[in-house]
């Protein structure tokens, strides 16, 4: 085989040291290149205005190839400056061409360009190329959350729709909402009315078989007055007025908030003036002519005489025989009536706290008793046959008619412990509860504006890693490029040193 046609391979990691091996450039040549760089420098600095220059000079780090370029295109503007020996009297030109001696001493531009190969293949390229997929990965990866973030959204928002739905409000103003839903709460404790007075018989039942007339007491009045207040329940009166207590919270919703009112008013204007008018107390109205009465000062006649006449007719004797009616005073009842329900007296029996918690008692104690009874007379056992044996006085009820009894008690406990009217009691009686509640809903919707705002974020986000990838390709193809050229003259100028071997610089991935 002809040497010729032998081609020389050289790795780019070991181009370097390839040129020093064979001599073609020295092993010190880097003392060399600041010399050179600081001649173009001061070069640079006296250009004619081309376009060819600017694009030639952008961005670009200047090498020898590109000074050669440079040259040629003063050739074309400095030919103005060239005598008849054919040489440059223009500085430029000479700037130039002592550049490029510099470069040819000692090959140094093959060193110089053998470095910015081996740079440009081993780390900026991938360098480039990694920031290009760097971007690209995290946009994706922005955009993916993005996407996570609006089904959270709409799981939190579904969950808040659920929850309001559940309590049965729209969720604007929460607790002014939840206020609202207390009008609903005389109508569910009216069903557990009906479901109390259908338990008669097994009310009845108990009574008879405990002989215990005093059983079962507020279920007992419940069937009888209905949901009455407590007031009337320890009283067995009606009270004039009820001054039920406010609610024990603010409505502080959307930044309007109402102070609920803690002051009593007793519905008159009459008020106490303790001030320096001789102590006086003054309530408000004249009593000289308050109901139409008119109260005289005149003399007390003790029966003394004094000279006067008895039968005078500026004298009045007064008369101890006249009635109550004849007077027109009355007197009201004694005890409680004619109060002012107030406080937990103001709250309806199933409304109270501890009132409904006794109802509840009670009504879980007829319950077991049912429960027992239906025991005993499912079972066989001769003990229990005994123990009915003595009560053959109840002889009006058997298992069919203690399991509809049993089961009518069921329905008025579950009527009275569903989750909505518990929820209600909780909204009415604990400003905790109600607190809770609120900040839950609020939660909820923070979380989902809080996502609302991830999501913008990470949108922005992805867009601007998106745009710094697609920026940095025209330079990595103009990086590629350049190294392509850089690769040529390289190879090209070896092969001129060997008889125009062929020449591959292996390893260049570009």
């Amino acid at each position: 085989m002809n040497e010729q046609d032998i081609p020389i391979d050289i790795h780019v990691n070991k181009l370097q040291d390839w040129l020093v091996s064979r001599r073609i450039v020295d092993k010190n040549w880097h003392r060399h290149v600041k010399d050179v760089r600081n001649s173009i420098n001061e070069a640079l600095k006296d250009m004619p205005a081309n376009e060819q220059l600017v694009k030639l000079l952008s961005g670009d780090h200047i090498n020898y190839f590109h000074c050669q370029q440079i040259i040629e295109i003063l050739k074309m503007t400095e030919k103005d400056s060239k005598n008849i020996f054919g040489s440059y009297s223009s500085q430029r030109m000479k700037d130039w061409i002592a550049v490029l001696k510099l470069y040819e001493k000692d090959n140094l531009y093959m060193a110089e360009a053998g470095q910015i190969f081996s740079r440009n293949i081993s780390y900026e390229i991938p360098n480039v190329r990694k920031q290009i997929t760097q971007f690209e990965k995290l946009s994706d990866e922005a955009l993916k959350k993005s996407q996570d973030a609006v089904k959270s959204e709409n799981i939190l928002r579904n969950e808040y729709n659920v929850a309001c739905q559940q309590l049965g409000i729209k969720g604007d103003k929460i607790k002014v909402e939840l206020t609202e839903r207390l009008k609903d709460l005389p109508e569910l404790q009216s069903q557990v009315v009906k479901k109390i007075v259908d338990l008669k018989k097994a009310v009845s039942l108990y009574e008879n078989f405990s002989a215990n007339k005093y059983c079962l007491p507020l279920v007992k009045h419940i069937m009888k007055s209905g949901n009455t207040t407590v007031y009337e329940y320890k009283y067995s009166d009606a009270p004039i007025s009820v001054q039920e207590p406010p609610l024990p919270f603010k409505l502080d919703d959307d930044d309007n908030e109402i102070q609920m009112s803690h002051e009593i008013d007793f519905g008159d204007n009459q008020a106490i003036d303790f001030g320096d008018n001789e102590g006086t107390i003054d309530f408000g109205d004249d009593l000289s002519t308050a109901a139409g009465v008119n109260l005289e000062v005149g003399e007390i006649d003790w029966g003394g005489g004094g000279g006067d006449d008895v039968n005078d007719e500026n004298n009045q004797e007064i008369d101890f025989n006249i009635s109550l009616e004849e007077s027109g005073i009355v007197v009201e009842e004694a005890g409680m009536s004619g109060g002012v329900a107030k406080d937990e007296e103001a709250f309806t029996i199933l409304d109270s706290p501890h009132y409904r918690d006794v109802v509840l008692d009670e009504l879980y104690e007829l319950e077991s008793f049912l429960k027992m009874r239906l025991y005993e007379l499912a079972t066989n056992d001769k003990v229990h046959v005994i123990s009915m044996s003595l009560l053959d006085g109840f002889t009006d009820h058997d298992t069919k008619t203690v399991t509809g009894m049993l089961a009518m008690v069921d329905l008025a406990i579950t009527s009275l412990t569903t989750s909505l009217i518990q929820q209600l009691y909780q909204i009415k009686h604990s400003p905790k509860y109600v607190d809770i509640l609120t900040n839950k809903l609020r939660h909820k919707l923070r979380a989902v504006d809080k996502l609302q705002n991830m999501q913008k974020v990470l949108k922005e986000k992805s867009i601007e890693l998106t745009k710094n990838s697609v920026e940095l390709r025209p330079t990595l193809e103009k990086l590629i490029e350049q190294t392509k050229t850089l690769q040529k003259h390289i190879e090209k100028d070896i092969s001129k040193r060997y008889k125009n071997r062929v020449v591959n610089l292996m390893g260049a991935n570009l």
